[in-house]
């Protein structure tokens, strides 16, 4: 993609994940220490109300939201800022949709600064918007 073709209303390619596994929300409950069973016990998510599948863990989500960055701007160096609310849950077996739009582009040297939108919807429900500012260099 060349400068000219980086501009405000530039959409982000989106990045899907089709059925979030319950395994990978327990392994990652596992990793992170995250005692909190409604990521690995179907009667405590139906007990506080929430539905009958495990909860995907809100950062694993927001990890998807940062692949989509990194792979659009080429590294994680690039990204400089993200701030995101989390607005709905994900639960297992959603099929997450990841995207992006540009809404500012400034030139700095031979680097454009790009601010987007972010989100995550999961199954038409918008769990994850948010803001982030990336890096693209070598843009003369």
């Amino acid at each position: 993609m060349t400068a000219r073709q980086i501009q405000v209303g530039t959409r982000l390619p989106e990045h899907r994940v089709v059925a979030v596994d319950a395994e990978h929300i327990r392994q990652v409950a596992l990793i992170l220490r995250d005692t909190n069973p409604i990521h690995f016990d179907v009667g405590a998510v139906s007990a506080a109300g929430l539905g009958d599948r495990e909860i995907n863990q809100g950062g694993t989500t927001m990890a998807y939201v940062l692949d989509l960055l990194t792979k659009w701007a080429g590294s994680r160096e690039a990204l400089r800022t993200i701030s995101c609310s989390f607005r709905a849950n994900v639960f297992r077996g959603d099929d997450v949709v990841v995207g992006g739009e540009v809404t500012a582009v400034t030139r700095r040297d031979d680097e454009l600064l790009v601010e987007c939108e972010v989100w995550a919807d999961a199954n038409g429900r918008r769990a994850i918007k948010g803001t982030a500012t990336v890096v693209l260099a070598n843009y003369a």
